[in-house]
């Protein structure tokens, strides 16, 4: 970020932050720098940061956790808006609407997928693997990333914002049912990324319905 000098500060710094979230500099999740950190970066006053930071909380993009930091919560404010209104959602709510985006997101990402997307998915399941039993917190961010990154892969912006407003609400899912079983679905998931990797579009969209949908299946009330 470079430092303001014009007038409209606080819009400016505002828009300044808004540009680092919605570049994937800050990521959905990941903890914004400190406001003497966000003063340096751009130049201005403490109070400055303060009001710009304060209107994307507002806005639906960032949360204050007292005692911790401010997180990203949304890459923008209509995601913000529909992460809102996910946070009230049922569990099964959630998994039936996450069984029509990763389905389809995982045989878009099987025909588009770069080098790179490959790579990101390869690091992202080990870390998932290798954390699942001795650090379940950072398994858990492990496997929601694993999954967003099956949706950056299809190469669809629209898509990828819409789900970036829903990464909260999958999070909070995951680790409730997380708490009432140790199952980490390794297998399931080692299924996925290897469909995605081998472009195969049929493999990667049965794969990611039949995990999904078993999950699904498990609610008595599921049809």
């Amino acid at each position: 970020m470079q430092p303001v000098r014009r007038t409209s500060l606080i819009a400016q710094v505002t828009e300044q932050l808004r540009a680092e979230i919605r570049s994937g500099r800050w990521s959905i999740g990941s903890r914004i720098p400190t406001e003497p950190e966000l003063t340096e970066l751009t130049g201005t006053g403490r109070n400055t940061v303060r009001e710009a930071v304060q209107a994307l909380v507002h806005a639906g993009m960032l949360e204050r956790r007292q005692g911790s930091g401010t997180y990203v919560i949304a890459a923008s404010e209509v995601g913000g808006t529909l992460g809102k209104y996910f946070a009230d959602a049922e569990e099964r709510d959630v998994l039936e609407l996450r069984l029509a985006l990763d389905t389809t997101a995982a045989a878009l990402a099987a025909r588009r997928r770069d080098d790179a997307d490959i790579a990101n998915l390869h690091r992202l399941l080990e870390e998932r693997s290798h954390h699942w039993d001795a650090d379940t917190r950072t398994a858990i961010a492990a496997d929601v990333a694993l999954h967003r990154a099956i949706v950056v892969a299809s190469h669809n912006a629209v898509y990828l914002e819409f789900y970036d407003s829903l990464l909260p609400t999958i999070e909070q899912v995951i680790r409730s049912r997380t708490s009432k079983s140790d199952d980490s679905y390794d297998a399931e998931h080692n299924e996925l990324v290897q469909a995605v990797v081998d472009g195969d579009a049929d493999r990667a969209a049965q794969a990611a319905r039949c995990f999904l949908g078993s999950l699904i299946a498990e609610y008595p009330d599921a049809r």
